[in-house]
């Protein structure tokens, strides 16, 4: 027993992630009023240009009702705006209700909630940004780097976001969605798609989040996410600890996860090298896992099991099942023994599996539409995973406390 028990220790010591910190040399000059202004007076087709320096503002800077505005900076590493003192307003910089905007070259710093968030915008560009948080990496930092919900034709390009404590690039409730080219790290979710449809997520890097890039469908909003294509991303050594405040629903990401997908449907992940994720590469988990999960309180998962099933049971149409899902052509690695022990899966997988670990994973809850009269599979339930021969897949079968467990299942081979 004791034997036992030391080695469960060692195991999670070898499983800890070094605290990152950032803290880059500051010199704050007296702009901020000139910069308030401008945002103040700002009109239709106004251009917003930030001059080179350090600027520290105490309250959001907010553009609202506005068409074809611009804002500049010199250089994501030129022109940083700070909100570290901020007391009035949860965000950095605010965008509503807005139409054609660009957030261009510049840097963005210690916003109270989230650094830059945009709603009810059609149009919106974030390219050349620098967003984070200083200091160490940890729970009181802000929830998202860069927010945009509930808009149409987004563009995230070339930006570099860090210290999100729940995700670093995040498109809620959106249409047609680009974020390409973009680097992600100290983040809880590097990169994530919540209930958006017609998304693009290509040719990013993500890495050293506790999740890499996910794909999540939550019942109770607006709409429900589908056509969403993941691939030409580098996404590696996502093995950071959960650090979301409790009760977030990105809490429920285990760390070492590469992609995740949680009760979607219409997902291609495809043609990305998927690297060093200690527990899993990519997997495929329902809406259902969740409620099971949840404990009495409010203690993680996203919420307690109560709460968890009054949002699935309000919403009648949400379907919390995952399907129309297609996997293939990607390279993985992964040069870890064992799988990040401070969490349920990687448990679990440590369990089944020992060192010989599945790289795709999903688990096995069906639908009870899940099948047709014929005895087919319903195509919008399908799971489709066409990797070389060496990729181990699994159906973790959870609705039957994994009993009927199956490695390489046939059901995958959709040719």
């Amino acid at each position: 027993m004791k034997t036992t028990s030391f080695a469960l220790i060692l195991l999670g010591l070898v499983s800890c992630t070094k605290t990152a910190e950032y803290n880059p040399e500051r010199n704050f000059s007296n702009n901020q009023k000139s910069i308030l202004t401008s945002f103040i007076l700002a009109q239709d087709s106004s251009v917003i240009e930030l001059p080179a320096g350090h600027f520290q503002f105490d309250k959001s800077l907010i553009l609202e009702g506005k068409s074809n505005v611009t804002i500049k900076g010199q250089g994501k590493d030129k022109t940083i705006l700070s909100f570290k003192n901020q007391t009035q307003g949860a965000e950095g910089i605010r965008v509503a209700n807005c139409k054609n905007i660009t957030l261009r070259g510049f840097g963005i710093e210690d916003a109270a909630g989230d650094n830059i968030k945009v709603t009810d915008t059609d149009h919106i560009l974030f390219e050349e940004l620098m967003v984070g948080w200083t200091g160490k990496v940890d729970s009181t930092n802000g929830a998202y780097g860069l927010y945009p919900v509930i808009c149409s034709n987004v563009t995230v390009r070339n930006c570099i976001v860090m210290g999100a404590s729940d995700a670093g690039i995040y498109v809620g409730q959106s249409d047609t969605v680009l974020i390409e080219g973009n680097t992600t790290y100290w983040n809880v979710a590097g990169i994530e798609s919540e209930n958006s449809k017609e998304v693009i997520v290509r040719n990013n890097i993500s890495y050293d989040n506790t999740g890499g890039i996910l794909v999540f469908d939550l019942p109770g909003l607006t709409q429900y996410g589908n056509n969403i294509e993941v691939y030409g991303n580098n996404v590696y050594e996502n093995n950071r600890e959960n650090f979301a405040p409790l009760g977030n629903m990105v809490s429920v990401t285990p760390p070492g996860t590469g992609i995740l997908i949680l009760a979607t449907k219409g997902v291609k992940i495809h043609n990305n090298t998927i690297r060093n994720n200690k527990t899993i590469a990519v997997g495929m988990v329902s809406y259902a896992l969740l409620e099971a999960m949840g404990g009495d309180q409010n203690t993680g998962g996203g919420g307690s099991r109560e709460e968890l099933e009054k949002q699935n049971q309000l919403d009648v149409n949400y379907d919390p099942y995952v399907g129309n899902i297609h996997v293939y052509d990607n390279t993985y690695e992964n040069t870890y023994l064992l799988p990040n022990l401070n969490n349920d899966f990687g448990k679990l997988f440590l369990l089944k599996f020992g060192a010989s670990l599945p790289q795709v994973a999903w688990d096995g809850l069906q639908s009870p539409n899940y099948y047709l009269a014929d005895g087919s599979i319903n195509p919008s339930y399908v799971i489709c995973v066409n990797e070389a021969e060496e990729v181990k897949t699994v159906n973790l079968d959870a609705s039957n406390e994994f009993a009927g467990l199956e490695e390489n299942p046939a059901i995958f081979n959709c040719n």
